[in-house]
């Protein structure tokens, strides 16, 4: 498939501030980490500083790379955190594609999430593959092709024919996303 060929459109300002929501939600999160991360580096700068200006305590800075160690491993923690929405939030730049096609639904395989009912694919009008995704929902889907008007992006399919499927919520997320956890996934339920 050549993305080129296909219809697309800009992401709207409200899709955007859902996963801007979701960024600053994550980003609250990874606080601890942030905050583990500088006190670390601060020992760290603190017991060379000290074993390099105070005679008598030279030796401290056999120690330092303790906590030079523990700084470096709270970045880690603090970037993986932040990777995965940070990569949605850029997505949101790219377009959401447009596809009048087909909606093809399959039954989940042996390399399926436990959690997830099947897969969904978008098919061009030849039946070409624009792409397929693990679909997560209440209802196991069956295998089944659907003549549909389809958007979507990398993420998933956004709507068809018009329906949001939740890859997005359709309501404006509370604060820092607080208490979308209860949610389970893309509906499978159109």
């Amino acid at each position: 498939m050549n993305s080129r060929d296909l219809a697309r459109r800009r992401w709207t300002s409200s899709e955007r501030r859902i996963v801007w929501r979701g960024l600053t939600g994550r980003f609250a999160l990874a606080i601890e980490p942030l905050l583990g991360t500088i006190f670390m580096a601060l020992l760290t700068w603190g017991i060379v500083y000290r074993a390099h200006h105070v005679p008598s305590d030279a030796t401290l800075i056999k120690v330092a790379w303790i906590f030079a160690l523990g700084a470096v491993v709270f970045a880690g923690y603090f970037i993986a955190v932040l990777v995965a929405p940070l990569v949605a939030y850029v997505q949101t730049f790219a377009p959401i594609f447009i596809a009048d096609g087909y909606v093809r639904y399959r039954e989940p395989d042996e390399r399926s999430r436990p959690d997830a009912c099947g897969y969904a694919a978008v098919l061009l009008a030849d039946r070409a593959v624009a792409g397929e995704w693990e679909w997560l929902g209440s209802r196991r889907l069956f295998n089944a092709t659907i003549p549909a008007l389809v958007e979507f992006s990398r993420y998933g399919i956004h709507k068809i024919d018009g329906k949001s499927t939740g890859l997005l919520p359709d309501e404006e997320l509370p604060l820092l996303a607080i208490g979308i956890a209860t949610r389970h996934g893309r509906r499978a339920d159109l």
